[in-house]
C-alpha cells in the first residue's frame, strides 16, 4: 500500500516537482495539495494524509501556525517540515512544538524519500547538515538534572540509540533484547523526560550530553 501524502507549498511549481519525485515509483501518493496554511488546515477537515509536508513560509498561516493547530487538534497526522529555512531556530522552533522531521528544500529526492519513510516506521528525521547547528546550540542551554537522573542504565543506552535514529528491531538486535520490551522502555522514556515522540526526544538527548553530534 502506497504512503498518503499531502503538499503544502505557495509554489505551484514546487508542488508540482515534488509530487514528480515522490510518486515515480509508485510508492507513495499524493493525494492533496494546499497554496497556504489556511486551504491546508481546510482541506485536512476533509482528508487524513499519512503525512503532511509543510512548508513554512506561506501565506495567510506559515507552516508553523499549521503544526501549532494541528497538535491542538491531535491530528493522527505525521508532519514533515520541508523548507528553506535553515536557521537552527527554526527547527528547534518545529521540533519542539511536534514536527516529525525537517528536511531543507534543496535536498535530493532520495533523502525526502528517506525521510519520509522513516518517520513513516515511527522514526524521526532531521537533515545531518543541519545537527552540528542544532547540537551546538542545545548544548548551551541548563541540563535538565531531574529528568536525566531519572532514567536508568537500559533507558540511557536506548536513548541513545533512539537519537541516533535507530528502529526498534535494531535496537533490540543491539541489546538482544525483544522489540516489545525495546517499546515498554522508550514509552517510559518519554513520560520520564515528558515528550511526545522520537525527535523531541532525540533533542533531549542533544540538549542533555547524552549524545554529542559533530
Amino acid at each position: 500500500m502506497s504512503v498518503k501524502v499531502m503538499l503544502a507549498d505557495d509554489h505551484a511549481l514546487m508542488r508540482e516537482g515534488i509530487k514528480h519525485l515522490l510518486e515515480f515509483d509508485g510508492s507513495i501518493e499524493v493525494i492533496d495539495e494546499a497554496n497556504n496554511g489556511k486551504e491546508c488546515l481546510e482541506k485536512l477537515e476533509k482528508i487524513e494524509p499519512d503525512i503532511l509536508l509543510l512548508d513554512i513560509n506561506m501565506p495567510d498561516m506559515n507552516g508553523i501556525e499549521v503544526l501549532e493547530e494541528l497538535k491542538k487538534q491531535n491530528k493522527n497526522i505525521k508532519i514533515l517540515m520541508l523548507t528553506v529555512h535553515s536557521e537552527v531556530e527554526y527547527l528547534i522552533k518545529a521540533i519542539d512544538i511536534g514536527a516529525n522531521g525537517y528536511i531543507l528544500k534543496d535536498s535530493g529526492s532520495l533523502e525526502l524519500k528517506q525521510a519520509i519513510n522513516v518517520i513513516m516506521t515511527d522514526g524521526s528525521y532531521i537533515q545531518p547538515s543541519l545537527l552540528p547547528a542544532l547540537n551546538s546550540r542545545l548544548i548551551n542551554r541548563d541540563i535538565d538534572k531531574e529528568k536525566l537522573e531519572s532514567l536508568t542504565k537500559r533507558e540511557i543506552e536506548i536513548l541513545i540509540q533512539v537519537a541516533g535514529g535507530m528502529f526498534n528491531k535494531e535496537i533490540a538486535n543491539n541489546l538482544d533484547i525483544s522489540e516489545r520490551t525495546v517499546k515498554n522502555h522508550i514509552s517510559n522514556i518519554f513520560k520520564k523526560i515528558d515528550v511526545s515522540d522520537r525527535t523531541q526526544a532525540a533533542v533531549f538527548a542533544i540538549k542533555n550530553n547524552v549524545v554529542k553530534l559533530y
